[in-house]
């Protein structure tokens, strides 16, 4: 079906991580779901999601609702449900090897390090699937704080407006992706980052 695509934001459910950096996924698809007024709250195929339309393109926005690493199933099985082409789908997700606020779109790609992508990847059997990557940066300064810890924390007040404005210019990729395709976002959000 080209006239739908799946828009998949990664984070981890619960009230705790709500704030963090790993839930980067999930805030951009908040920001999209307040601008094409669409509530993301039907519980289906172990997520949150919600449907809508947006450039005369039907649109589900889909949070999967396991921990990070547990992605892949909840997007396998609603895009098998709606028989969608892996080029209708994007999946949203932080990258701590972009600039807080930075965003980078592929269409397709290895997972990066990141736990999420690559629990899609195994579950798809490819990695032919359009990407956008929300900087949250690397900023590891205190002493034994892991990559993990980094990412299940909150950032600082500096990074926060940063990471604001990535969710933001993350929000109006994913908009451009779904009206114009992956090759036109990329040449104007990859290239216009400031």
């Amino acid at each position: 079906m080209d006239d739908m695509k799946i828009v998949v934001g990664l984070g981890n459910p619960g009230d705790e991580y709500i704030s963090t950096r790993h839930n980067t996924g999930f805030k951009v698809i908040d920001s999209l779901a307040e601008v094409l007024k669409i509530e993301v709250r039907k519980r289906k195929f172990s997520a949150r999601l919600g449907s809508g339309e947006f450039a005369e393109k039907k649109l589900i926005l889909l949070k999967p609702w396991k921990f990070m690493n547990l992605s892949g199933q909840a997007v396998a099985t609603a895009t098998g449900f709606y028989k969608l082409d892996l080029k209708n789908l994007m999946v949203v997700t932080d990258d701590m090897a972009l600039e807080p606020g930075r965003i980078r779109l592929r269409a397709k790609g290895s997972a990066g390090g990141h736990n999420g992508l690559a629990d899609i990847i195994e579950k798809f059997g490819t990695n032919e699937f359009s990407r956008c990557r929300v900087g949250i940066g690397c900023d590891i300064d205190q002493v034994g704080q892991s990559q993990v810890d980094y990412v299940l924390s909150r950032p600082t007040e500096n990074q926060k407006a940063l990471l604001d404005k990535g969710i933001e210019n993350a929000r109006d990729a994913v908009l451009c992706w779904i009206e114009y395709g992956i090759e036109t976002a990329m040449n104007k959000f990859n290239s216009s980052i400031e």
